[in-house]
């Protein structure tokens, strides 16, 4: 797993340190649906001065966690490639704290029913995806890998992902990902990345309020138990 060689030699104690405090935990949650915010944006989402943000976030790009995204005097931050975004919902999955965005009762229940981990699917319906997935014979279970079966290929050609070009993608193909909230695997990597953007292509899912928690339409709740007789209960 690469989270940057530069805190340290990248041991597992100070990238530990670096994650461990609230507010830089808090922005590294705000920033796992895959966007890129400022430090002005982030030091809201984490309650803290922006001069104090911009400290634990020049923490973070050094320790190679976070990438720094110039746009003429504006300074984006986002999570620095996917294998950072797997690491922190796998630790959020072995702790007892919830993301800072999960704050209330109603917002955590959008976020355990639907949401994104940087770029692919999780909560309920990111598992029940992967359950369904795997029950139809389209996944099979190799260690820590899902592996796409002969019919499967057929199934997602149809469906949508060009397999051959998702496996081409500079980074792991169909990794299992923790999810915090359900303690099940999702399906993460090239893979479920590309499985997330068609049902964003379909309207089958919606963001909800620019955060990583998602609304299942009505087109995919009726889609989802037509194509995998997958039904997930939740907001509307």
């Amino acid at each position: 797993m690469d989270i940057g060689p530069h805190a340290e030699n990248g041991s597992l104690a100070s990238v530990a340190s670096l994650v461990g405090d609230a507010s830089r935990a808090a922005m590294l949650s705000a920033l796992l649906d895959g966007r890129a915010l400022t430090a002005g944006e982030l030091a809201r989402i984490a309650l803290i001065a922006p001069q104090t943000a911009s400290s634990h976030l020049a923490r973070l790009v050094d320790a190679g966690l976070l990438a720094l995204d110039c746009q003429g005097r504006h300074r984006y931050f986002r999570i620095a490639n996917a294998d950072v975004a797997h690491a922190i919902e796998a630790l959020s999955a072995i702790t007892r704290c919830q993301p800072s965005e999960a704050a209330t009762p109603a917002r955590l229940t959008e976020i355990q029913c639907a949401r994104t981990c940087y770029d692919h699917l999780a909560g309920r319906l990111g598992v029940g995806l992967a359950d369904a997935l795997l029950a139809r014979g389209i996944l099979s279970r190799c260690n820590r890998e899902f592996v796409v079966t002969a019919p499967g290929e057929r199934w997602l050609r149809q469906f949508g992902v060009d397999v051959e070009r998702v496996r081409q993608a500079k980074r792991k193909f169909a990794t299992t990902c923790l999810d915090w909230t359900e303690r099940r695997h999702h399906v993460g990597g090239a893979l479920g990345a590309a499985l997330a953007a068609r049902c964003f292509e379909q309207g089958w899912v919606a963001r909800i309020d620019g955060s990583r928690a998602l609304r299942i339409t009505v087109a995919g709740r009726v889609a989802l138990e037509r194509e995998l007789r997958l039904s997930i209960l939740g907001p509307r």
